[in-house]
């Protein structure tokens, strides 16, 4: 059985897609776990904790939109 060029290229980016995102998702996972916890321990340091894991997450998610622009590269300029 033989694959053809264009089930190859989409099959590789897939791949990457799937590989790219799921470091961002399990990031955000810890990051999420991280905060509970703090809250948890602390309920008085709610705003520092809620500043730091938003910003924490959107530098997560931003790898996970740059895997996405690369992914788009791939199937419509490769």
């Amino acid at each position: 059985m033989e694959i053809s060029a264009e089930a190859a290229k989409l099959l590789a980016v897939g791949i990457a897609m799937g590989m790219g995102a799921i470091g961002p998702g399990i990031g955000i996972g810890l990051i999420g776990r991280g905060a509970m916890e703090a809250l948890g321990r602390n309920p008085e340091a709610r705003g520092p904790i809620l500043t730091n894991m938003i910003l924490a997450i959107a530098f997560a998610e931003s790898i996970a939109i740059y895997v996405l622009v690369v992914v788009m590269l791939l199937i419509f300029v490769i």
